[in-house]
């Protein structure tokens, strides 16, 4: 089988991530490749690096029809049995040029999408309009969540249109409680220079307003000066977040790292994990820090919401606010016995683990798709 996904971009952000996870644990029997629209990125290289196809559209913008019959062209030359699109854009174009090249199974995962806001832009009529009708010119709309597929049928689209399957993390990449892990911990704090005795607080996300991270750099400087506030990532709010915490004298105190590769190892640098996004459909960096086994503080996360809370008994929710962070992180700091064992693995990880969410995935495909 030859399944094509189409997505928007390759830049380092969640939803080009979880595609790459995704390519690494489908069936052997169903080979893919990958089409950007535009900006084939950091998840471009690596994709390329891991033996994947990936072809490059090269559209200079939104209005950019001529788009369309080039990425109708390229579906048709691959004869693929199934075309996939990720993304508001890629959702627009590839489901038309997949039918155009008379392919029967169109898929498309519907990453980021609330009642008023997708992909953090907010849903005008046009844009409301524009995506119910490209939905109907595909087969299935896969939600990341119930949250989302709630959020599909209240704006029409009928129930048997979608299919719930969540996004998945590694979890076999997760460091555990080994020589290994304190080694890692060790190196990756004195290459990141944070001081031996630090107690570190990490953030994981693109840096953009929905992440809320300024509620972190303000709730940092209400702790103590041993505290450091570390936030993987990169984004156009970059020297907004630096200037604030000039502002509040912490700038010594917080640590950019700009987009990283080694997220599940740069995790055990840490001692806890926030995450003050309220706007999120999935939760994806609350399973990594759970994978990582560490405390998590968070202010939205639908998979966790669709679990008991045993699941994950060392996550807890609390307000986007910065005093609401800074008490809950002063509390963990109080009870942290400064080892560096990770909590146990609780069982919300391996609910969501990228072999058992590829798997389903691909039995999706084998049932869409022409014998």
């Amino acid at each position: 089988m030859r399944v094509l996904h189409v997505v928007t971009g390759l830049a380092s952000g969640g939803a080009e991530r979880q595609l790459q996870l995704l390519l690494r644990h489908l069936p052997a029997h169903q080979h893919c490749e990958v089409v950007a629209m535009t900006n084939p990125g950091t998840v471009a290289e690596a994709l390329r690096a891991e033996g994947v196809t990936v072809h490059h559209l090269g559209m200079r913008g939104n209005r950019d029809l001529g788009a369309l019959p080039r990425l109708a062209r390229l579906i048709r030359a691959g004869r693929y049995d199934v075309v996939h699109t990720h993304l508001y854009r890629a959702g627009l174009y590839g489901r038309l040029a997949a039918r155009l090249a008379g392919v029967r199974a169109v898929v498309s995962t519907e990453h980021s999408l609330h009642a008023g806001v997708i992909e953090g832009r907010p849903v005008t009529r046009g844009v409301k309009g524009l995506y119910l009708a490209a939905e109907r010119l595909g087969t299935t709309t896969v939600a990341v969540s119930r949250q989302v597929a709630q959020t599909l049928h209240s704006w029409g689209v009928p129930p048997a249109r979608v299919e719930l399957i969540p996004n998945g993390i590694d979890s076999a990449r997760y460091a555990g409680p080994d020589a290994d892990r304190a080694a890692t911990r060790a190196r990756l704090r004195a290459e990141l220079g944070l001081p031996q005795g630090s107690w570190v607080v990490g953030g994981v996300g693109r840096l953009v307003p929905g992440k809320r991270f300024p509620v972190l750099v303000r709730a940092l400087a209400e702790l103590d000066g041993a505290a450091r506030l570390v936030l993987v990532g990169e984004g156009p709010e970059r020297a907004a977040l630096e200037r604030l915490a000039v502002e509040l004298g912490v700038r010594e105190r917080l640590l950019l790292t700009g987009e990283r590769d080694d997220v599940p190892e740069l995790l055990t640098a840490l001692d806890v994990l926030a995450a003050p996004s309220t706007e999120e459909t999935f939760g994806l960096g609350v399973l990594e820090g759970l994978a990582a086994g560490l405390p998590v503080r968070h202010s939205a996360c639908p998979a966790l919401d669709e679990l008991p809370p045993s699941a994950a008994p060392q996550a807890r929710r609390i307000p986007s606010e910065a005093a609401a962070y800074a008490a809950a992180l002063r509390e963990l700091r109080h009870l942290d016995d400064h080892s560096t064992d990770p909590l146990p693995r609780p069982p919300a990880v391996g609910h969501y683990d990228i072999v058992r969410v590829a798997a389903d995935l691909g039995a999706l495909y084998d049932r869409l798709a022409p014998a």
